[in-house]
């Protein structure tokens, strides 16, 4: 990936993925970004928030979209002409930076944004893109239109 990534986001966009992650926790959560992929530039039109379907156990610090949520997506940005252009997650009480778990479990093709949520209130969020060959995440730019 050359030049600068950038992902663009409205403000009240981006205060719903901070909702979300505020209401999730302790646990992480996690939605979809549906937008339009310009190639190094990404704009997100609409989010699709979901439940995190991980075990009890296991919900502070991973979270798992369901199959039937991954598809409900997809058709719902296929009816706005929109396309999945990537996944939002919150880490509690962690840094918004991806883990280990996070990069053997991403796709190359998504932006990735990460909310730290730290004693219930969202503090900031990141973008990443995981490389073409898995091996990290690049940081791309968060520009609020």
């Amino acid at each position: 990936m050359e030049g600068k990534l950038t992902l663009v986001i409205s403000n009240e966009t981006l205060k719903l993925i901070h909702k979300h992650g505020e209401n999730a926790y302790p646990d992480e959560g996690a939605g979809f970004l549906l937008g339009r992929d310009d190639g190094e530039v990404r704009h997100v039109e609409q989010i699709y928030s979901t439940e995190n379907a991980r075990e009890d156990g296991a919900r502070h610090d991973r979270y798992l979209v369901s199959p039937e949520e991954y598809l409900k997506a997809e058709i719902m940005a296929d009816k706005l002409g929109l396309s999945l252009i990537g996944v939002f997650h919150s880490h509690p009480d962690h840094p918004n930076r991806p883990s280990e778990f996070d990069r053997e479990w991403a796709q190359p093709f998504f932006s990735y944004i990460i909310t730290s949520v730290n004693q219930e209130v969202a503090l900031e969020s990141r973008s990443w893109r995981l490389t073409a060959d898995r091996s990290k995440f690049e940081e791309e730019l968060i520009t609020i239109e």
